[in-house]
């Protein structure tokens, strides 16, 4: 007598589950993949080089573009390389916001997406790399070959959108 009751609950708990699976899943991840600021270049034999001014100038820049996103809908994390460069380039945005930074190996483009997608899915993440891994992450990502990026580039900002159930878009922004 109970059991068309029951049933009832059963299938009303499977439309709540199944509707906020497909919410979830339907999510998109937005990733952002630039390479690092302008460096010094007094030095070519240095494997490690400082931000030069021009680069910490606009290291202050990313920090206000990023920093003003209204608060749950900022970056939601922070890859860099190894490399001191990467991070100086996300300092001032790591302080301001308070998202920690993640370091990963900078020939490692392959574990580098993965690991974006996998731990921020659904979410917003900030990807610093250099001239010659950028193209590679963007196209792990998205499989979208971007082609090479010049020693020379700099502010050249990758918008790659992954929808769950979709293909993904990469779009290119040309900052000054």
């Amino acid at each position: 007598m109970l059991a068309p009751v029951w049933l009832a609950a059963l299938a009303g708990v499977l439309v709540i589950a199944l509707a906020f699976w497909l919410v979830s899943a339907a999510s998109t991840t937005t990733i952002f993949v630039m390479r690092h600021a302008e460096k010094l270049t007094s030095n070519p034999a240095d494997p490690d080089p400082a931000l030069a001014p021009a680069g910490e100038a606009r290291a202050l820049e990313l920090a206000q573009f990023f920093g003003r996103a209204p608060k749950g809908q900022g970056i939601d994390a922070i890859v860099v390389s190894e490399f001191r460069r990467t991070q100086d380039t996300v300092r001032p945005l790591a302080n301001r916001t308070g998202v920690p930074v993640i370091r990963v190996p900078a020939e490692d483009v392959r574990g580098t997406a993965k690991r974006a997608l996998a731990e921020n899915r659904g979410g917003r993440v900030l990807i610093v790399g250099h001239s010659d891994t950028v193209p590679g992450i963007v196209e792990e990502l998205s499989g979208i070959d971007v082609g090479p990026m010049s020693e020379a580039e700099y502010g050249i900002v990758y918008l790659v959108t992954i929808p769950r159930f979709s293909r993904a878009a990469v779009t290119r922004l040309d900052l000054p």
